[in-house]
């Protein structure tokens, strides 16, 4: 029992596997397709492995590339040990241990965070329109959208006038609203958008279904009234 014992097998004691997703028996038998002397013999195990590693993954044949995926699989299982003719080019274990360029990211500090960076973004393409009808009304969905913000921050109400300074002072003093007569959408309409959609998108489709069950409720009374009368009778 003791000589039993001694030869189990634990993970702990196991090597790591390196794409564990194909388990330890195809790791088992890369190892031993890298120790086959013969290369002849080895090409046919090669094939024979990636066969076994198609099989694994069915609903991948259809991928464009998946034999190209499956040959790079294998010498990344192996290690980058196993010399074998490989219809694609082999992959070079420096570019699996390569790091990726750190992303730049935008280092923006704007002064009214609640509004973010893309109203920043529109109002400089609004600068840069000329004078015109759809520059004004650029303008003002930009000014609508600002005090949408604004109520999704403060939640208390928000007066034109407040949101035409904040418009002028980030286009830099080039998009004035306040000498204009427009006015923008109302408070209450604004805070009520978000509430509409949803609940079209709960209740729009769920109509027909209720109306159906009411029907089959109805109709399920009825054979218990008559029922009802049998037994009377």
């Amino acid at each position: 029992m003791q000589e039993e014992v001694s030869y189990l097998e634990y993970n702990s004691a196991r090597p790591h596997l390196i794409i564990p997703e194909y388990g330890r028996h195809l790791q088992k038998l890369i190892d031993q397709a890298t120790e086959i002397e013969d290369r002849e013999e080895r090409n046919k195990a090669a094939k024979y492995i990636i066969s076994v590693m198609g099989s694994l993954n069915p609903h991948l044949r259809d991928v464009l590339d998946f034999q190209h995926k499956l040959w790079d699989q294998l010498f990344i299982m192996s290690d980058f040990k196993l010399d074998v003719d490989s219809p694609y080019p082999i992959p070079s274990k420096d570019i699996l241990t390569q790091k990726p360029d750190r992303l730049k990211y935008p280092q923006n500090f704007p002064k009214y965070r609640f509004y973010g960076n893309n109203i920043k973004y529109m109002i400089d393409v609004a600068n840069s329109w000329e004078e015109s009808e759809l520059k004004n009304a650029l303008v003002l969905v930009i000014a609508n959208h600002m005090k949408k913000c604004y109520l999704s921050w403060n939640k208390d109400t928000v007066t034109d006038e407040v949101i035409f300074e904040h418009l002028l002072e980030l286009s830099g003093g080039k998009l004035n609203l306040s000498k204009s007569n427009e006015e923008l959408s109302n408070t209450h309409d604004l805070m009520k958008v978000n509430k509409k959609v949803s609940n079209k998108t709960q209740f729009g489709t769920s109509k027909p279904g209720i109306v159906k069950k009411n029907n089959n409720n109805k109709g399920h009374m009825n054979k218990n009234n008559q029922n009802k009368n049998t037994f009377k009778k």
